[in-house]
C-alpha cells in the first residue's frame, strides 16, 4: 500500500468535509487506488472550535508555514480562501516543490497566471476541481473525458444563492429583498451578499471554466458581469408567461476566433434541461465539437460535496507524486496560448426581453419602434398587457438578435421619449443555438 502525507490549510467548513470524507471512506479508497491518505498536519488561526469531527489535537498548528515546510508532506491543501495570504502559501508550497490542491475560485480567477507557472516552473501540480461547481467535476471532465473536443460553449449556473432566490421567486411570487433576507437567515447567503448577488462569484468560476477551455488565463477584466440584485418580481412573471425561466447564466463562447465570457441574468427556454435546474444546486451545459450536448448537475457548494471534489484532487495529486508524473494537464491546458481575443460586450450579438412603460396613446409604440429600426434591432414579439398605471402601460418586447451596442443606443433614446413612463428594463434571452 502505497501512502501519502497532505497538509491542510484552513480548518473552516470544507476542511472539515475533507476530514469528515476520508473518516467515512477512507478504507473504501484505500481498496480503489492502492493508496492510503494520511492526514498528517492542519493549520488554522483558531484550533479550538468543534468542526463536528473527530481529530487528533496534536496535528493541529496555527503555522501554515510549518506545514509547507514539512519535508515529509506531499500534498498541501489550501482551503483558507481570499487571495492575499492563501496566495503566498500557495506560491510558497510551489516553489517547496509540493503538489497544491485548493478550492479557491478568487485566487486561481485573479492570479492563475502567476500560480500555473510557478507550478510548471518547478515541475509540480495545482488541483482545482472544487474551486467550480463543488462537488460537480466538470473540470476533470474537460480535461480527461473532453480531452479530444474543441469546446464550442459553456453554460452554467454556477452560484446556488442566486438560483435559490431565482427559484423562490419564480414559485412563491415574493420580492427579491424578502428572500435574500431568507437566504440570510436561513445560511444560504452571506453577510453581505455582494459576491453572489452581484455576479463575482460566477464570473470567477467562468473564468476559470474559460480558461481550460481556451487553454489561457483569463482576466476577471474579460467577463462581462451583471447580477439579479434588485431583479423585480416582474420579470420572473413576465418570463414565466413567455415559456421561459430567468437564471443567472455563464456564457462562455468562443465565436469567429474571439471568446466571449460574461454573466447576466438571462431568460431560457423552459423546455431546455438547465432550466429545470432549482434551489440552491448548480449545473454546467458544455458543447464539443465531437461530443456535442453534456451536462454536469449538483450541488455546487456545501462541507461535503466540495470536500468530495478536494478528494479527488488529492487522490489525483498523490498519485502523480508517486508516479513522478510531472505537470499535470491541470496546468498545461492553461498555458498553450499566449493570448485569446476576447468579444467586447459592445459587439455581442443577443437576443433580449425588454418591458417598457408607455403612455396609452395613439402613436406611442410606433415612437419605439421607429427608434428600433433606426438602430437595426427587429421585434420578434410584442405583447401590452391591459394592466395600466397612470395611464401608462407595460409593454414587452422580444427581440431578434441584435448587437448589445446597438441595443444599449437604442434604450438610451426610448428612455428619452416623452410617452416613456418607467425606466426600460433589458434581459438577454439564450436560445442555445
Amino acid at each position: 500500500m502505497q501512502e501519502i502525507r497532505i497538509g491542510i490549510l484552513g480548518f473552516g467548513t470544507v476542511g472539515a468535509g475533507v476530514v469528515e470524507g476520508f473518516q467515512r471512506n477512507g478504507k473504501l479508497i484505500e481498496q480503489r487506488t492502492g493508496i492510503r491518505v494520511t492526514i498528517a498536519r492542519i493549520a488554522d488561526l483558531d484550533i479550538e472550535s468543534d468542526r463536528g469531527v473527530t481529530i487528533d489535537q496534536s496535528l493541529l498548528t496555527t503555522d501554515a508555514q510549518s506545514v509547507i515546510n514539512d519535508p515529509e508532506i506531499d500534498v498541501v491543501v489550501e482551503l483558507i480562501g481570499g487571495t492575499t495570504i492563501a496566495r503566498d502559501l500557495v506560491l510558497s508550497s510551489l516553489k517547496n516543490r509540493k503538489q497544491v490542491v485548493t478550492a479557491n475560485k478568487a485566487l486561481l480567477a485573479e492570479h492563475g497566471e502567476e500560480i500555473y507557472r510557478t507550478a510548471q516552473s518547478n515541475g509540480v501540480g495545482i488541483y482545482y476541481e472544487a474551486a467550480v461547481g463543488g462537488g460537480i467535476p466538470v473540470l476533470r471532465s474537460q480535461r480527461a473525458g473532453l480531452i479530444g473536443n474543441r469546446i464550442e460553449s459553456i453554460y452554467g449556473i454556477l452560484n446556488g444563492t442566486c438560483n435559490y432566490i431565482l427559484t423562490r421567486m419564480e414559485h412563491e411570487h415574493l420580492p427579491f429583498d424578502d428572500i435574500l433576507a431568507d437566504a440570510q437567515r436561513l445560511g444560504y447567503a452571506e453577510t453581505p451578499p455582494d459576491l453572489d448577488i452581484d455576479g463575482i462569484d460566477t464570473a470567477h468560476k467562468a473564468v476559470i471554466l474559460a480558461s481550460m477551455a481556451y487553454g489561457a488565463p483569463v482576466p476577471m477584466g474579460a467577463c462581462t458581469i451583471h447580477g439579479i440584485r434588485g431583479l423585480s418580481n416582474q420579470e420572473i412573471v413576465n418570463a414565466e408567461g413567455l415559456d421561459y425561466r430567468i437564471k443567472l447564466l455563464a456564457i462562455i463562447r468562443e465565436i469567429d476566433g474571439q471568446v466571449e465570457i460574461s454573466v447576466e441574468p438571462t431568460l431560457i427556454p423552459k423546455e431546455h434541461m438547465i432550466a429545470s435546474v432549482s434551489d440552491s444546486f448548480n449545473a454546467v451545459f458544455v458543447r464539443g465539437d465531437i461530443v456535442d450536448d453534456t451536462m454536469y448537475y449538483g450541488r455546487g457548494a456545501g462541507s461535503l460535496p466540495t470536500g468530495s471534489a478536494v478528494i479527488g484532487d488529492i487522490l489525483e495529486a498523490g498519485s502523480d507524486r508517486l508516479n513522478g508524473s510531472g505537470v499535470p494537464v491541470s496546468v498545461t491546458m492553461m498555458l498553450q496560448k499566449d493570448t485569446l481575443q476576447y468579444l467586447p460586450s459592445e459587439k455581442i450579438i443577443k437576443r433580449y426581453y425588454l418591458r417598457l412603460s408607455l403612455f396609452d396613446q395613439p402613436g406611442s409604440l410606433a415612437q419605439v419602434m421607429k427608434v428600433m429600426g433606426n438602430h437595426q434591432i427587429s421585434m420578434a414579439s410584442v405583447v401590452q398587457n391591459e394592466r395600466f398605471k397612470g395611464g401608462y402601460a407595460p409593454v414587452i418586447m422580444l427581440t431578434h438578435k441584435a448587437r448589445e451596442a446597438d441595443l444599449k443606443a437604442a434604450i438610451e433614446e426610448i428612455r428619452e421619449l416623452e410617452v416613456s413612463g418607467a425606466e426600460p428594463v433589458a434581459l438577454r434571452i439564450e436560445d442555445f443555438e
